[in-house]
């Protein structure tokens, strides 16, 4: 799959044209090494990079600080439903055998947008399901997602390793292999409309990055 670079960096050039102090608050952040990552570019991506057929649609993406909101349109169990959340990252570790993330999932929303009378629907429109806690819902759902670890009560856990895509992506895990033992992500939040990766440099790491084979 192409990227369509060409209409990328017209997106971005418009961003900045739009929001012309972005530069300054991506740099002030980069001092305090931190990575400020606009919505805007998730947005983006997520509308012009082809997800499959059963992937969210009319996906919206706004900041809720610290957390990130999402909501967009699913197809479950034979019912069209509108979703919506709010996702706080509560844990990330990255290396190159493991993506972890810990996720924790508050104001939860689910809404039928058809007249289907399909079990779910049945329960979201009674109001039975118990949106505070998602994750024990998502154990019961019958589509199983690759990367999901575990879920309980408003907790989800997923290693994006265990996607056979990503597991499988070579040039990803060697990029892994270099950064991860200098450098971890030791933050993920939003702060305005933008999402913030924190960064904690491990000096000690350096020479497990230059010879990873050595330190197997």
């Amino acid at each position: 799959m192409r990227l369509p670079i060409a209409s990328a960096l017209r997106s971005a050039g418009r961003f900045v044209a739009r929001n012309p102090m972005s530069l300054l608050k991506v740099a002030r952040h980069a001092v305090g090494m931190r990575i400020a990552v606009p919505l805007d570019a998730i947005r983006w991506f997520v509308t012009n990079i082809p997800m499959g057929d059963k992937a969210p649609t009319d996906v919206r993406i706004t900041a809720r600080p610290p957390a990130i909101h999402l909501s967009g349109n699913i197809e479950v169990m034979g019912s069209k439903i509108k979703a919506a959340t709010a996702i706080k990252v509560e844990h990330l570790q990255v290396e190159p055998e493991v993506i972890l993330l810990r996720l924790r999932m508050n104001d939860t929303d689910l809404k039928v947008l058809d007249e289907s009378k399909t079990p779910i629907s049945g329960l979201i429109r009674s109001g039975a399901l118990d949106l505070s806690k998602p994750g024990n819902l998502v154990k019961f759902m019958p589509m199983k997602v690759d990367a999901l670890v575990s879920a309980n009560d408003d907790i989800l856990e997923f290693d994006l390793m265990k996607v056979p895509k990503i597991a499988n992506n070579y040039r990803l895990r060697r990029v892994l292999e270099r950064l991860t033992p200098i450098i971890d992500v030791s933050v993920v939040k939003t702060d305005g409309d933008f999402l913030i990766l924190g960064l904690r440099p491990n000096p000690g790491g350096v020479t497990r990055a230059l010879y990873p084979q050595a330190s197997n």
